[in-house]
């Protein structure tokens, strides 16, 4: 009987199974309390459950348009206006995707060809750096400040070349929670004026920022915004992150493109859950106090953790805060996220599988989205390491 040879190449040789999914995995096994991977233990808001099994019970139960129902992009650009002062139109500049990956995804495959560059920062959220290798394109990674996270400016200027086809940003910033701000913006748009070099502004967390900054949307940036990707997440902002229904804001040039990749990707989003977000963000009060609300829970943790050996800066959006544990151990941060999941049950993702190079700063990112009886319990058994 003949039998299959595989000859199989794979295009990611070098990608290995996500840290989200090891951690989690092995949180999990050792019964451990999960602050590793970035999702909510509480639930979500339950009159948006209702309006999701109102628009169900209404009908809205097959294939919606593929940029995704009008009502919503309207409201999206809706809250756009209100926010931020800006206009985009919601016919033909913003598209509904499944999650903020799927979006980010989409507009690297729609615009980056092979030997194209792409200048990211690290440590980066994971999906960026294989997405772009996967078109054919080319990372380059500027490492971050391991200990305020800022951006050189001047770096940056250093790498731009004729090959350079995006920019990737990411703000409020995953895992340190940095924000970035108007100076950084405007530098920013200095850099990119007169160039044909696309960004993509990652801003999942736009509304969970803390301590009265304020979101530096690409949007408010003329430079920026002519030429950008924005990239928003329903599932991160309203704690629901296995809806996986996010939306991609960009000219309409960018746009046009953009769908071009998503017609035969997704083609289109939960219909029923586009209902009721449409009508749910309508009420701006829905995403305004998010704001709040984590602050709350961050500032309850680290109060949690002020006798722990554990050295830290509150963070100033995401869900995440970084810990230092460099009086504690000698460990490299891998082992000691492994060994504090096995050994004191609880689960965190060490910052090193996200920097250039793996550089090990001896920090830890936990997720403090949780219940404050999970947040108590996690701190208590920090605090006795």
């Amino acid at each position: 009987m003949p039998t299959y040879k595989n000859s199989l190449k794979s295009k990611l040789p070098e990608v290995p199974t996500s840290i989200f999914s090891v951690m989690s995995s092995l949180a999990n096994e050792h019964k451990a309390i999960n602050l590793s991977q970035g999702f909510p233990n509480f639930e979500t808001s339950k009159e948006l459950i209702n309006l999701v099994n109102k628009a169900m019970l209404s009908g809205k139960n097959q294939y919606a348009p593929m940029p995704g129902i009008f009502s919503l992009r309207r409201a999206i650009t809706t809250k756009m206006e209100n926010l931020y002062g800006v206009s985009y139109h919601p016919e033909t500049e913003v598209t509904i995707t499944a999650g903020a990956t799927q979006a980010i995804f989409t507009a690297i495959a729609a615009t980056v060809n092979k030997g194209d560059e792409v200048i990211i920062f690290k440590p980066a959220y994971d999906c960026y750096e294989p997405t772009i290798q996967l078109f054919g394109g080319v990372p380059i990674a500027i490492q971050l400040d391991p200990e305020s996270f800022s951006i050189d400016w001047e770096e940056v200027k250093k790498v731009i070349n004729s090959k350079t086809k995006m920019i990737i940003i990411n703000t409020p910033h995953n895992p340190s929670g940095r924000v970035l701000s108007e100076k950084d913006m405007l530098q920013l748009e200095a850099i990119l004026k007169d160039t044909s070099i696309l960004l993509l502004s990652d801003e999942v967390y736009e509304h969970i920022i803390f301590d009265g900054e304020t979101h530096q949307t690409a949007a408010l940036y003329p430079v920026l915004a002519e030429r950008a990707f924005i990239i928003a997440s329903f599932g991160k902002t309203f704690h629901n992150t296995g809806w996986k229904i996010g939306y991609c804001i960009a000219p309409i040039a960018l746009t046009k493109e953009f769908r071009k990749i998503h017609q035969f990707n997704v083609f289109s989003v939960h219909h029923p859950t586009q209902a009721a977000l449409a009508s749910y963000i309508s009420e701006p009060e829905n995403y305004l106090n998010l704001g709040s609300f984590y602050q709350e829970k961050r500032d309850l943790f680290l109060s949690y953790l002020k006798e722990s050996r554990f050295k830290f800066t509150p963070s100033k959006g995401t869900y995440f805060q970084l810990l230092n544990f460099e009086n504690i151990t000698e460990e490299g941060d891998y082992d000691f996220a492994i060994r504090l999941t096995k050994e004191a049950k609880i689960a965190s993702v060490p910052i090193s599988v996200f920097n250039t190079n793996n550089l090990d700063t001896k920090v830890l990112r936990f997720c403090f989205a949780k219940t404050d009886e999970t947040l108590k319990q996690a701190a208590k058994i920090l605090c006795n390491i």
